[in-house]
């Protein structure tokens, strides 16, 4: 049975609302989330750290370990790694042109500018990262064929 136009509306509205309490949901379980973690750091430390500032440590950790991490990949193994990159890259720019979108759906609104200036901001670099990954790659495989 074929659906009518109206039809199709209502339930694309439906399905966008069953989306929007989802996402409601699943950011105040994120925020508890973090709430629990920021009071449990709070209760190990007696108070004497700020929830933000733990929050911020473990981020400025996870820079230092990616760093080292990276550094440490032996050189036959760059391609590989420029590919995940690439994979990477991708997820962003779709994230990013969802920013930069905002207004294409009325449902969502317009949304702030600085928000959609980011994304646009987000979509250059992560394009210029994947150009840039792919040019690499083809560089280092180059390098393994066989010449003449």
């Amino acid at each position: 049975m074929a659906l009518t136009p109206e039809q199709a509306v209502e339930q694309a509205r439906a399905a966008a609302d069953a989306a929007r309490r989802a996402a409601e949901s699943a950011q105040s379980i994120a925020d508890q989330l973090a709430d629990t973690a920021g009071h449990a750091a709070a209760v190990v430390t007696h108070g004497a750290v700020d929830p933000t500032v733990f929050r911020l440590a473990i981020f400025v950790l996870a820079i230092f370990v990616g760093y080292y991490v990276v550094w440490q990949v032996t050189p036959a193994l760059h391609t590989p790694l420029m590919s995940v990159t690439n994979a990477i890259s991708s997820v962003i720019v779709v994230g990013a042109v969802l920013a930069v979108g905002v207004n294409v759906a009325p449902s969502l609104g317009e949304g702030p500018i600085w928000a959609r200036a980011l994304g646009f901001i987000g979509l250059i670099l992560a394009s210029i990262n994947i150009f840039g990954g792919f040019l690499v790659t083809q560089r280092m495989l180059a390098m393994y064929r066989k010449k003449g």
